[in-house]
């Protein structure tokens, strides 16, 4: 599938992700007592929401900083509008990262009963999570984050830091037109 405008490639972001997200609440053990319908946010109606918003933010801040250490502008993006203050180029570069590092995230924490409907509140028309919740969340996404994988061009084991990382400078190479085309990171 390709696209040739700005709005076909959000068309078919948008089909995509209404197609994952919606089928996201089959990963999750039904003994869990969580359910998700749908992607929401601001504010996350349920706590699988409330989850997911939190280590999307975790990870748009690592990326953001990993971007401006690499000399990229991260709010100068490709695909992701910019708006004043929204780091669009974080945004673009996290999209491959969103489901290996914060829904495996997510998805471990409600399976294994780490996170519980006991840990949210309702605040509102949103959920909140408990101090409690917050910190396994972000102990959960440092260990994750930690994780050593095989860099699919390199061939070694790295985690998921450097991988962020890598991925950018590879960003930077092909803006400066070192390589032809963008190597996205698939772990199969």
């Amino acid at each position: 599938m390709s696209a040739n405008n700005m709005a076909t490639l959000l068309g078919i972001e948008g089909a995509a992700a209404s197609l994952y997200f919606g089928n996201f609440g089959t990963l999750l053990s039904s003994t869990t007592g969580f359910d998700f319908t749908a992607r929401n946010r601001r504010p996350p109606k349920d706590p699988v929401n409330a989850v997911l918003s939190y280590l999307y933010s975790m990870l748009v801040k690592d990326i953001t900083i990993v971007a401006l250490a690499t000399g990229l502008d991260p709010y100068a993006g490709f695909c992701h509008q910019p708006l004043q203050g929204r780091p669009a180029l974080a945004l673009d570069l996290m999209e491959e990262f969103r489901p290996l590092v914060c829904d495996s995230t997510a998805i471990r924490l409600i399976n294994t009963s780490a996170l519980k409907n006991s840990d949210f509140s309702r605040l509102g028309n949103g959920v909140i999570m408990s101090d409690n919740a917050r910190r396994k969340v972000i102990s959960a996404y440092e260990k994750r984050m930690d994780t050593l994988v095989t860099h699919p061009i390199f061939g070694y084991a790295m985690s998921y830091r450097r991988v962020l990382s890598v991925q950018a400078r590879l960003v930077a190479r092909w803006l400066l037109g070192e390589i032809s085309d963008y190597p996205p990171f698939c772990t199969r």
